[in-house]
């Protein structure tokens, strides 16, 4: 009886996951008959039609909120990456210069968060305004991150480094061909943090920049689907648009579509390097 209940459940859960979902990729997919007919939200539609994906890759502002993604989340993953790999091992060797002072730098944060009008002042007196960098640097180093990967290199085994330390080698040797190798389960979960936070990240954007040419995609998402704003011809590129209805729509699936590409590939280490880097012994 509580298999029976359980297996329910989640059946429940799954279905409150999955039916959205499906019925949003429907509505993508729909003609503009099968819109009128449905009232907006399709869950089976009687044929398949592209348009509404032509449309918003044609060249308009979804493709180049597209490109403007891509390159922030790559650009911002691999400088997060490494910024955040370098401190942690930096704060995992105890008795390195001012070890404890910067923990508690980077421990502040966690405590307490600088506001949006401090945060956006310091963003305009460094001249990042309207800038590609103002959605990467202030959000660069995640303390969060930056504990996990410490407790992490603080459980690895101290003996094999200091036996490259007497063959030779440095910090940075020991860091690049003992320390990375073992901490790539990790290393896979602190970079799937940073790539979802940069892809999915809007509000720097609202803030900080003004050009609509530079738009992120998922500020395209909030302004065009969540705001209901209006997406003309001239702004999409094409010819002839489809029904509003499955353009949100395939906007929505179009911002979803890269992170359910890469997570089965940093799923098998997602468990085992949130729990070791975060569980201490």
């Amino acid at each position: 009886m509580i298999r029976s209940l359980k297996a329910l459940v989640l059946a429940i859960c799954c279905a409150a996951v999955i039916v959205p979902f499906f019925g949003i990729i429907a509505t993508s997919l729909a003609s503009r008959e099968d819109v009128t007919r449905a009232g907006g939200f399709v869950m089976f539609p009687s044929g398949i039609s592209f348009d509404a994906y032509e449309a918003i890759l044609s060249g308009g502002v979804v493709t180049r909120a597209t490109v403007v993604s891509l390159l922030v989340t790559v650009v911002g993953t691999a400088l997060s990456l490494i910024a955040t790999t370098l401190l942690a091992y930096g704060l995992s060797r105890r008795g390195t210069l001012l070890h404890r002072p910067l923990l508690a730098i980077v421990l502040l944060p966690l405590l307490f968060t600088p506001g949006i009008i401090p945060s956006y002042l310091i963003v305009k007196y460094l001249g990042l305004l309207d800038t590609y960098w103002s959605l990467i640097l202030p959000v660069m180093v995640n303390a969060f991150n930056v504990i996990v990967l410490r407790a992490f290199f603080m459980e690895l085994p101290q003996e094999v480094m200091d036996s490259a330390r007497i063959d030779g080698a440095g910090d940075f040797a020991v860091l690049w061909r003992i320390v990375l190798p073992m901490s790539k389960a990790v290393l896979a979960v602190v970079a799937l943090f940073y790539a979802v936070a940069y892809w999915n990240s809007f509000f720097g954007a609202l803030l900080y920049i003004n050009d609509t040419a530079k738009w992120p995609l998922q500020l395209v998402l909030r302004t065009y689907v969540v705001n209901q704003s209006e997406l003309g011809v001239d702004q999409l590129g094409a010819t002839e648009l489809p029904p509003r209805e499955a353009i949100q729509m395939a906007i929505l699936v179009l911002s979803i579509i890269p992170v359910l590409l890469v997570y089965p590939f940093v799923q098998r280490h997602f468990t085992k390097g949130v729990l070791v880097g975060a569980v201490k012994g």
